[in-house]
């Protein structure tokens, strides 16, 4: 997926660090370490060297409980370094929830704006969509303000309340002029909500990548880290921020936001490849009469547990089930059908062996092409491979033309590009419609 900040272009299907760099005297880890522009400047090279392809500069601390500081000041301590740093060709996102301090930052070159409060203000949309023109958005949820936000926070259901509010403010932002492709979402952990709460949704990074956008993991030194793995000071984090924000990018994460860059980078070198994974059957083993769709799924949810017993691998995500027409050889029953969005250490033709065991065990018959079967597993796409011979062949020649592929794919990743750059529409379904069960 393609983020477009300005003249920047992001694939997020391998993880953009963005480098944090707060020039402001009280932020809750490193205030006052980078507050003079030289300092500021220097620090801002260093997390370049170390693999940063964004730096995020902030000049109001938004820690819980934290004052706010005039315009004015913000300004000030921004603006030089800002300004340098986009002279200097450097990607720059300016951390603010000020309109006039967006305008003045993108007038002088900054390429994105994050904004904590999630773009509420109209007059923070205007800049954005007028002085912007062009620039990425970071739309961030936050339950209340900065210096409330810890008082209370509640939820029925945090996960689908954060996930709900970040796709109705997208929505209402692209409504006003916002192209969908320079929106980036950012749930928020530690922004009004407990440490427990946050642990939730950052275990749930999936449910935010069903949107259909770019997601933000910032999770760099937050206190639920401190209560997850009882590291008292924040710059003690460091390590554990890596190994979670390795974690959110497995489950969907495609652009994290930290203070080290290389303790990050080391981390993200061990994130596996993810594999879309296509699963049918019209077969049920054992079925009553009448239950032929129940033993279907079921014989779907027995392959899913197979799959979960492969090494090295994790499901990180399963689409629900849809019904659909046979295709190819018509004289068949419908089959039920499903994708799983995987990560894995396997190789891809090793995969396929592993998934023509599952097959077997399964009761698999090959006797007509495209005939009835117990279970059907196909490798849909896998990252940044592509194959083209009698073995495999990837992406999955058929996988466009399939309203039971598309359809379950797009559930789990809407817009998602395979790895031949060719993006999932279904301007190309010709067989197999499918309806969600």
């Amino acid at each position: 997926m393609i983020w477009r900040c300005a003249s920047y272009e992001f694939d997020t299907r391998m993880p953009i660090v963005m480098g944090i760099l707060n020039v402001t005297p009280d932020s809750f880890s490193d205030g006052g370490e980078h507050d003079a522009p030289e300092a500021a400047l220097a620090h801002a090279e260093r997390l370049l060297e170390e693999g940063a392809r964004i730096i995020d500069v902030g000049g109001e601390s938004t820690r819980p409980g934290a004052a706010p500081v005039s315009v004015e000041e913000e300004l000030a301590r921004v603006l030089p370094v800002v300004r340098e740093l986009a002279t200097r060709g450097v990607c720059v996102s300016v951390d603010t929830r000020h309109a006039e301090v967006a305008r003045a930052c993108l007038e002088a070159g900054a390429a994105i704006v994050n904004d904590v409060s999630g773009f509420r203000d109209p007059a923070m949309v205007a800049a954005v969509r007028e002085a912007g023109g062009d620039c990425g958005l970071v739309v961030m949820h936050m339950q209340g303000e900065p210096a409330t936000m810890q008082d209370a926070p509640s939820y029925v259901d945090v996960v689908a309340e954060v996930r709900d509010w970040l796709a109705a403010q997208a929505a209402s932002l692209e409504a006003a002029g916002i192209a969908h492709d320079r929106i980036c979402l950012d749930p928020g952990p530690g922004f009004g909500k407990t440490p427990r709460q946050t642990l939730e949704v950052v275990r749930n990074f999936q449910e935010f990548a069903r949107l259909g956008y770019p997601v933000m993991a910032a999770l760099s030194r937050k206190s639920y880290l401190g209560f997850a793995y009882g590291i008292e000071r924040s710059v003690d984090r460091d390590r554990v921020s890596a190994a979670e924000a390795l974690m959110a990018c497995e489950l969907g994460a495609g652009v994290v936001r930290v203070h080290n860059v290389a303790e990050t980078t080391k981390a993200l070198s061990d994130l596996r490849p993810y594999a879309f994974l296509g699963l049918g059957c019209n077969v049920p083993l054992v079925a009553e009469p009448g239950e032929e769709r129940e033993g279907k799924i079921a014989m779907l949810n027995q392959a899913i547990t197979e799959l979960c017993s492969l090494p090295d691998s994790q499901i990180v995500d399963i689409s629900s089930f849809y019904e659909s027409e046979p295709a190819y050889y018509l004289d068949q029953d419908a089959f039920v059908n499903a994708v799983v969005l995987l990560r894995t250490g396997i190789a891809p033709k090793e995969l396929l062996g592993y998934l023509h065991a599952i097959e077997n065990s399964l009761g698999r018959v090959r006797t007509v092409e495209n005939g009835p079967r117990t279970c059907d597993l196909d490798i849909l796409d896998y990252q940044l491979y592509v194959a083209d011979s009698d073995e495999l062949t990837l992406p999955h020649p058929r996988l466009l033309e399939r309203d039971f592929t598309v359809k379950p794919l797009l559930e789990l990743r809407p817009g998602h590009v395979l790895a031949n750059g060719v993006t999932v529409t279904d301007a190309a379904v010709s067989v197999g419609r499918a309806v969600r069960l």
